[in-house]
């Protein structure tokens, strides 16, 4: 059973069950509200009748009492405790026989005859000072047609009501669900076509049911997006990687037809496939990294003197390359980061710098806002190229990629990683001169101390 055919019939019957229990609830309070009028009625006479019986000592005839309190179409009588009549009158045919069932209730209504007749009785003193009953007793023909007829226009009404109700109901589940339709419609088609379809979403649908439908268009353009994304770099990494695999599948075939009696050709063969091989393990690994990064590990904070990590950094870049690496800006400068990230971050621009010029590499440190600036002699960046330098696997020029073995990743590896350290990063590049690879750090909970420059 779909689930709009399961709404309707559980809108229906709670619906309905309501305006049967309300149209039920009226009727019987209206009846007791009618019952009770009369009996209060009946009751003021009966005290009378009560109060004049006491009031009299010598009764020659009692009937002629009575018949000054008898209702217009009802009967009055008078019974012992043992409910033997001891007088009665009436004032209409066909009541004369009959008896009420007293019970411990103030007042009942029975049917005798076709006739509706509310009884009650109230004890009285009798002339021979025994306790009697007086018996009330009226018809209800009046009250009974009212009933009758308030029965009849509730009975219309209720059955009015329930059309409006099924309407209302096809009505209410048609509004509730079209969204969702249109939902699995859309999903559905998505599916089969492999696109990336949208709803419609009206700018007035501010409810639970536009908002889910503008969720699911956020999601479906970020799916989207990763998946542009993703095809892309394995578009992008599946070509990166043909060409180290073709250079030392040819070194070996070489290798294999000529290496083993020329030993020029085995050390340049060699020496070509270990620099392919290294080359090809960076990128790997690079990618990973980047990957990695995606996932967005949270970021591990602590309280990191930022020039004391540039100098520690420098110092194991010389180590490493015996390169000079030169730290200007004498700022002790606090904050509280990931010191991890950083460092990696660094480690990034400064291998960067390193490829790309044989000069000294210049490193400047300076607080509010809180920059690091790493600057090399290299050959320079012509300005159509820096918009897109920290895109994955872009090459401002493969010739010199080939030479550096870059691998056009590690740009886009900083990129992810000052995303997640809130720090911005801008190019600064003159052909023939040099690049200047800027971090600006954005406000943090920060501590800057100047000391001498």
């Amino acid at each position: 059973m779909k689930l709009k055919t399961k709404i309707h019939i559980f809108s229906t019957i709670l619906m309905l069950l309501i305006l049967a229990l309300t149209t039920i609830g009226i009727y019987f309070l209206y009846e007791k509200m009618a019952y009770d009028t009369e009996y209060q009625k009946l009751l003021d006479e009966s005290q009378e009748l009560v109060t004049s019986i006491s009031q009299t000592s010598t009764i020659n005839d009692p009937a002629t009492i009575l018949r000054a309190y008898i209702p217009s179409s009802g009967a009055i009588r008078i019974v012992n405790h043992n409910g033997k009549p001891l007088v009665a009158v009436q004032s209409m045919e066909g009541i004369e026989n009959y008896k009420p069932k007293i019970q411990d209730k103030r007042y009942q209504v029975e049917t005798y005859k076709g006739m509706t007749i509310l009884s009650f009785q109230i004890p009285v003193i009798w002339k021979d000072g025994s306790v009697a009953y007086v018996q009330m007793m009226q018809s209800m023909k009046s009250v009974a047609g009212t009933l009758s007829l308030l029965k009849l226009v509730l009975s219309g009404m209720t059955v009015l009501a329930a059309i409006l109700v099924l309407l209302s109901s096809m009505t209410l589940a048609e509004i509730v669900l079209r969204p969702i339709q249109r939902l699995t419609a859309t999903m559905q088609r998505s599916s089969k076509s492999g696109t990336f379809e949208k709803i419609d979403v009206s700018k007035q649908g501010k409810d639970e049911l536009g908002e889910m439908s503008q969720t699911f268009n956020d999601m479906m353009s970020q799916l989207e997006q990763n998946y542009r994304k993703q095809e892309q770099f394995v578009s992008n990494a599946s070509h990166e990687l043909k060409t180290p695999l073709t250079v030392i599948e040819s070194y070996a075939r070489l290798l294999k037809r000529r290496g083993f009696n020329n030993q020029e050709v085995a050390e340049e063969s060699v020496e070509a496939i270990l620099s392919e091989s290294i080359r090809m393990s960076e990128m790997i690994q690079q990618m990973l990294e980047l990957a990695k990064n995606k996932e967005r590990i949270p970021v591990q904070n602590d309280r990191v003197d930022i020039h004391n990590l540039l100098d520690k950094t420098l110092n194991q870049m010389h180590q490493a390359y015996n390169r000079s690496f030169f730290l200007h800006g004498n700022v002790p400068i606090f904050l509280t980061t990931d010191e991890q990230k950083i460092k990696q971050l660094l480690f990034i621009f400064l291998e960067n710098a390193r490829r790309y010029s044989d000069e000294d590499i210049h490193v400047y440190l300076s607080g509010n806002p809180l920059v690091i600036k790493i600057q090399d002699s290299g050959e320079g960046i012509a300005a159509e190229h820096i918009p897109h330098l920290f895109e994955r696997f872009y090459r401002v020029s493969q010739d010199r990629n080939r030479k550096t073995g870059g691998t056009g990743l590690g740009l886009a590896i900083a990129t992810e990683i000052a995303a997640q350290l809130n720090i911005d990063l801008s190019v600064e590049s003159t052909v023939g001169v040099g690049t200047t690879m800027i971090l600006t750090f954005n406000k943090l909970e920060e501590e800057q101390q100047h000391g001498e420059t």
